[in-house]
C-alpha cells in the first residue's frame, strides 16, 4: 500500500515577501522581475529560502479530531491554518480508511515544501543529479486554495529535478529541460467559483470531494500536462494576463513587443489593453472578448493573444474604436514592455512586469493523479 503525504501551506505564506515569494504570495510574482537566481538557471545554489528548518509534521487525524475543525475562516486564513481543513482530514480518513498510510503536513516555507519533495527523489545516478524515482510508493496530495499555491509545490518540484544546462543529461527529451515530474495530486479547499475564471481543478475536470481525490490517488493513473517554465526563475500551469485598468473599470493602454515563436504580434508601437499568455483556459476570456479561442494544457503549445484598439473610420467618415484581437501558438512567447511597469497575474498571483520575460513549454512535463 501507498504512503500518501497531504501537504498544505502554511498561513506565513500569505505574508508579503514571504518563502521566496519576492514579495508577493506563493511563489514569485513581484520576484519574476529579478535576475534569475536558482539553481537550474545559473547553477548557483537556491537563495529565496525561507528558513532552514525541517518540516512540521503533523499526524492525521482521526474522525473524532475531524468533528472538532472549525469551518468557519476568514479570507486570510483560506490560503492555510495552523490545523488542517475540514477537506484535509476527510481526505486523510478516506486514505486510511483503504489501508495507506498518510501523514499531514503544513509547510511554512520553501525548505519546508523541500523536505517533502525529498521523499519523491529516485536512486542515485551515476552523473550525480537529483531525479525522481518513477517506481516511487510515495503519493502526493496537495491541498490548494488557489492555483497560486499549486504553482508554489510545482516551482520548487523544477527548482530541485532540473538539471543546471551545463549538466544536461542525455537521456533528457530533446524537447524538455527537465525529467517527468512526479504527479500530484490535487486537492481544492474551497468550492468551485462561478463566473468566467475557474481554477485549474475545475478546468481539468479534477475531482474536488475528498473522497473522490482520495480514489484518484490510489487508483487513479498519471495524466501528463504541459508547463511554461520563464525566465524568471518560475513556472507557469494555467496562464497569465498583461494589463490593468483604472479605479472605473477603464483599460489602461500600454506597449510592449510580443512575439511566439517567429510571430510578432505586436512591435511595440501601437497601444494594447490586453496580453494573455495560456496554457491552459483561466484567462481566455476577459469581460465580453474572447481572448484565446483553444488553448489546451496537453498540446505542447502556448497559444498568445493581444487585444489592440483600433481607430476605423465609418461610410460616413465619423470614428470609432474596435478591439482587434491577434493570436498565434507555439513553443515560446516574449513579452518585452517598451515604457514603464505592466501590471499582470500569473496563475494568480499579482506582479508588475518591468523587463523582457521570456516563457517556454515543456510538454507534458508534469502530471495530476486523474480517474
Amino acid at each position: 500500500m501507498y504512503d500518501v503525504v497531504l501537504l498544505t501551506l502554511g498561513s506565513e505564506r500569505d505574508a508579503p515577501g514571504g518563502c521566496g515569494s519576492g514579495g508577493a504570495c506563493c511563489g514569485g510574482a513581484t520576484g519574476a522581475d529579478t535576475a534569475p537566481t536558482n539553481q537550474t538557471d545559473t547553477g548557483q545554489p537556491d537563495t529565496d529560502q525561507a528558513s532552514s528548518s525541517q518540516a512540521h509534521t503533523d499526524q492525521a487525524r482521526n474522525s473524532q479530531a475531524s468533528s472538532k475543525a472549525s469551518s468557519g475562516r476568514t479570507d486570510a486564513e483560506q490560503c492555510a491554518t495552523e490545523r488542517p481543513r475540514v477537506p484535509v482530514l476527510a481526505c486523510a480518513d478516506a486514505l486510511t480508511a483503504r489501508g495507506a498510510r498518510v501523514e499531514t503536513v503544513t509547510a511554512r516555507s520553501d525548505a519546508e515544501i523541500d523536505a517533502v519533495l525529498a521523499r519523491l527523489d529516485g536512486p542515485a545516478r551515476p552523473d550525480g543529479l537529483t531525479w525522481p524515482d518513477p517506481d516511487s510508493k510515495i503519493r502526493l496530495v496537495v491541498a490548494t486554495a488557489s492555483d497560486g499555491q499549486l504553482r508554489a509545490v510545482l516551482r520548487r518540484l523544477v527548482k530541485r529535478y532540473a538539471p543546471a544546462p551545463s549538466k544536461r543529461p542525455a537521456d533528457l527529451p530533446g524537447n524538455r529541460t527537465l525529467p517527468d515530474l512526479p504527479p500530484v495530486a490535487v486537492l481544492p479547499l474551497d468550492p468551485a467559483r462561478g463566473g468566467t475564471h475557474r481554477d485549474l481543478a475545475a478546468q481539468l475536470g479534477l475531482p474536488r470531494d475528498p473522497v473522490a481525490v482520495a480514489t484518484a490517488v490510489l487508483d487513479g493513473t498519471p495524466r501528463r500536462l504541459d508547463l511554461l517554465r520563464n525566465d524568471g526563475g518560475s513556472v507557469t500551469l494555467d496562464g497569465a494576463l498583461l494589463g490593468a485598468a483604472d479605479d472605473a473599470g477603464r483599460p489602461l493602454h500600454w506597449r510592449a513587443r510580443v512575439e511566439v515563436d517567429d510571430t510578432i504580434l505586436t512591435d511595440g508601437a501601437e497601444p494594447l489593453l490586453a496580453c494573455a499568455v495560456g496554457n491552459a483556459g483561466g484567462y481566455a476570456t476577459l469581460d465580453d472578448v474572447t481572448l484565446l479561442t483553444a488553448p489546451d494544457p496537453a498540446d505542447g503549445q502556448v497559444e498568445v493573444a493581444v487585444a489592440v484598439p483600433v481607430v476605423v473610420r465609418s461610410a460616413w467618415g465619423r470614428k470609432r474604436v474596435r478591439l482587434e484581437v491577434r493570436r498565434a501558438r507555439g513553443r515560446a512567447v516574449s513579452v518585452l514592455p517598451r515604457e514603464g511597469k505592466v501590471p499582470y497575474l500569473d496563475d494568480g498571483v499579482e506582479g508588475e512586469l518591468t523587463r523582457k520575460r521570456s516563457w517556454w513549454i515543456e510538454p507534458g512535463a508534469w502530471a495530476v493523479w486523474s480517474i
